[in-house]
């Protein structure tokens, strides 16, 4: 069932609405399980939609399994999926920092409250995310440590190459899973790929995940096992690379790729003078979790993280 989350009346006599599909049993008991699943609070990551529609085919195909409720929000932000912009067109804002919102307040402001709302109630609520488009991720959870003990046991099951567990000084007050996660609702974020693209192949596995998750939650009539033993990472245990030169990027290493302490990341160029500006090592053995993917490059920039080994 589609059901209308929020409406607005915008000042360019255009109504804005936000709209979830509200996945049911047929006859339920009142008694079932719900997982909300969220994409596009920023309109650059649209991987998200494949996903969300993906999940709801594979549903719709096999409905009679379905013992439990799963709400799918695509598009939390929908100015920006359409400008395909990261924050909400016009006023140039990140919806992700206006949680929990308030009915009284601006249009984001308001959009936030009232998708707070709706969420509330539900056991787990995933939201996905996609980088931007500087960085690709590979298929990772990231939770806040505050709640890590609850959410591991749920996020372990979501075929993810890497568990993120953030201190609790770097999460952002403002933002839907740390606003759901006060509000008692199990909340994680997913990150994978890069914005504006789709990978399909993590995509896919986002979907497997979350079947998963749902088979043991009980809403899915289906055991469903997954391919993937996620590997726990704490700050201590990742790396971050930065750009010590301004310049384009050349990557001598591959996303997800093994690497050793030592082992060339990549190159930055000067393309005026024909030079290299700087060479870029590995700072420890293990995984490239994220690699910059736009070339342009300024000095300071993250050019990588790797997961894994020591500094030593």
């Amino acid at each position: 069932m589609i059901e209308t989350v929020v409406s607005a009346d915008m000042l360019i006599e255009e109504v804005v609405k936000v709209k979830k599909n509200h996945l049911a049993p047929d006859f339920p008991s009142g008694k079932e399980k719900r997982l909300s699943i969220v994409s596009g609070l920023h309109g650059d990551e649209v991987a998200g939609q494949y996903i969300c529609y993906e999940l709801i085919r594979r549903i719709k195909m096999q409905f009679e399994k379905l013992k439990g409720i799963v709400d799918v929000y695509p598009f939390i932000n929908p100015m920006g999926l359409e400008a395909q912009s990261r924050v909400i067109p016009v006023f140039d804002t990140d919806m992700n920092t206006l949680f929990p919102g308030s009915e009284e307040g601006t249009f984001g402001e308001y959009t936030a409250a009232r998708v707070l709302q709706d969420i509330k109630g539900s056991d787990i609520c995933i939201d996905i995310h996609s980088s931007s488009v500087y960085l690709k991720e590979i298929p990772q959870v990231r939770i806040n440590e505050d709640v890590a003990d609850i959410l591991i046991p749920y996020a372990a099951r979501m075929n993810m190459d890497v568990i993120w567990v953030h201190p609790s000084s770097t999460v952002m007050a403002g933002s839907l899973v740390h606003s759901l996660n006060e509000a008692g609702v199990k909340a994680m974020v997913v990150e994978s790929g890069v914005a504006l693209k789709i990978d399909y192949e993590y995509a896919n596995r986002i979907v497997d995940g979350i079947f998963c998750l749902m088979s043991d939650m009980g809403i899915w009539d289906e055991p469903v096992e997954d391919s993937c033993i996620s590997k726990i990472a704490r700050d201590s245990d990742v790396a971050f690379v930065n750009a010590e030169s301004s310049g384009i990027f050349i990557p001598a290493v591959s996303h997800s790729a093994r690497i050793g302490k030592g082992d060339v990341i990549g190159q930055i160029v000067n393309v005026l003078t024909g030079s290299v500006e700087e060479t870029i090592y590995s700072p420890r053995a293990g995984i490239v979790f994220s690699l910059r993917e736009y070339p342009v490059i300024e000095e300071g920039s993250l050019v990588a993280r790797i997961f894994g080994g020591t500094d030593d």
